[in-house]
């Protein structure tokens, strides 16, 4: 029988994130499984400082009782302060993996992999990297960072040597082989690929809408499109609006946009009066992970409004998943990961070819092809998606890989 292990995940997230609550939490649960008896994993997130919360008190103990312990450190952006803190943080983990005898430092993304980096390089315990995809061409790409800034040259170089330094690697796309050897001079042999998967059973179609919650958001009668998330950043903002324009002006008062987001009023009359769209037209609520599902339910079709930057055919939208196990075809711009080719191949939603009217028109001449299906059939089909792409069982075979052995 093999000897217990002791897993300490590294993520730069806080607790409440979606991204660990749906991105990496799951995950756990299932590298749990494949742990010898007795085995512990240990979670740490970065927290802003005073976000303590009963909540959080309460979701560390659930994760307790599911034998994950979770370490809250401390989230600075990246500054004097984030680089003060550093040896502070570092000394501290250091202690912790030599005290509890970590066996392996299993890090989500890039970011957390430079920490995972310098542990591993100073115990001499394996890295692993979970959700590898280029983060800091990214952040430089959506305009967060400059290329010759001090930020990027660091987490650039830090993505070189994590790579070189890992034992295993969990790629969130299979191009990621390629970049790695174009950016880093690295040939990854062994890659695993993960891409994000989604709960089947929390995510699943509704043949029938909602009626209450259809009236108490106005949405009664109406072809509906729903977003969950942000704009800005990483994602499209005023192309968004634009698009929801020209759908205004091809279905009239009969389509309505669900916006499910924490972005202000004052910033959703910018967006809209910035499109010469009626603010009636959008409906936004912000509502917790667990209860996005409902609202996901009133929609006849989704939006993933990632900017087509470079290295987006690299990452993973969580969103798609989610869409795709509630059966709702997706409106995505072109070359994000392989989900818009997918779309694309089996014509179950659309890509916005080009970011301009043009483009928004001929999408929606694609939804009114499909709208046109009965609702319980298209949903049946986008569904396979989910099952085929998105599947846990997908994850349950990477970590039997990396830790089941």
């Amino acid at each position: 029988m093999r000897a217990p292990a002791h897993i300490l995940v590294l993520t730069y997230w806080s607790l409440p994130d979606a991204l660990i609550q749906a991105y990496t939490l799951p995950y756990l649960r299932i590298m749990r499984k494949h742990l010898p008896p007795g085995s512990r994993v240990s979670l740490l997130t970065l927290e802003r400082p005073g976000s303590g919360s009963t909540t959080m008190n309460s979701s560390a103990s659930s994760l307790a009782a599911e034998g994950i312990e979770w370490i809250p450190g401390t989230y600075y952006p990246f500054g004097w302060r984030a680089i003060m803190h550093l040896p502070r943080l570092l000394f501290g983990l250091f202690r912790r993996i030599k005290k509890d005898r970590v066996s392996a430092i299993h890090c989500w993304a890039t970011p957390a992999g430079a920490l995972g980096y310098f542990l591993s390089l100073l115990t001499g315990v394996q890295l692993v990297l979970d959700s590898y995809e280029p983060h800091a061409e990214a952040m430089v790409e959506n305009g967060t960072w400059r290329r010759n800034g001090l930020a990027f040259r660091i987490l650039f170089a830090l993505e070189k040597r994590q790579t070189r330094r890992a034992s295993a690697i969990i790629a969130a796309n299979g191009g990621m082989k390629d970049y790695a050897s174009e950016k880093y001079g690295v040939i990854l042999e062994g890659l695993l690929i993960k891409p994000a998967c989604v709960d089947l059973e929390r995510f699943q179609p509704k043949p029938e809408k909602d009626a209450d919650l259809l009236r108490e958001l106005g949405l009664e009668g109406r072809r509906v499109a729903v977003y969950a998330g942000k704009f800005g950043g990483i994602y499209l903002d005023r192309e968004v609006f634009a698009f929801f324009k020209e759908a205004h002006q091809r279905w009239g008062d009969n389509f309505r946009a669900l916006l499910l987001t924490n972005h202000s009023e004052k910033e959703i009359a910018e967006f809209c009066a910035g499109a010469q769209l009626d603010r009636s037209v959008v409906v936004t609520r912000f509502v917790a992970h667990a209860e996005v599902p409902r609202y996901l339910a009133l929609a006849d079709f989704a939006l993933t409004p990632v900017k087509p930057v470079p290295t987006k055919r690299y990452c993973t939208p969580i969103k798609d998943g989610e869409y795709w196990a509630m059966g709702l075809p997706v409106v995505i711009p072109p070359d994000i990961s392989d989900d818009s080719a997918i779309i694309k191949r089996e014509r179950l939603g659309a890509v916005w070819e080009t970011l301009d009217s043009a483009g928004y028109r001929q999408s929606l001449d694609v939804l009114d092809e499909l709208l046109n299906v009965p609702r319980e059939e298209l949903q049946g089909k986008v569904r396979q998606l989910a099952i085929r792409y998105r599947s846990f069982s997908i994850a349950d075979k990477v970590y039997a890989s990396v830790y089941g052995q």
